[in-house]
């Protein structure tokens, strides 16, 4: 996966979460699946930021990988 297909998926993303807040998100489902994005988003994001700082510091970028959902929940912003 490259930056741009990351980023294309971020924004896919974006729409989701945007359409479920805008519906109001009021059954179970609607709020399981709008945490789900939410998860992505942050995995998403970490792995662009991951893909970044390797290039930035001449290595690999393709060797970033996802990490769990509970890994990038416990960041602090």
């Amino acid at each position: 996966m490259n930056d741009s297909s990351i980023l294309q998926h971020i924004t896919q993303l974006v729409h989701e979460e945007h359409r479920l807040r805008d519906l109001g998100a009021t059954t179970p489902a609607d709020e399981e699946r709008l945490r789900h994005v939410g998860e992505q988003l942050d995995q998403c994001w970490d792995l662009l930021r991951q893909r970044r700082a390797k290039r930035e510091f001449g290595e690999d970028p393709d060797t970033a990988h996802t990490r769990d959902a509970g890994t990038v929940k416990r960041y602090e912003g």
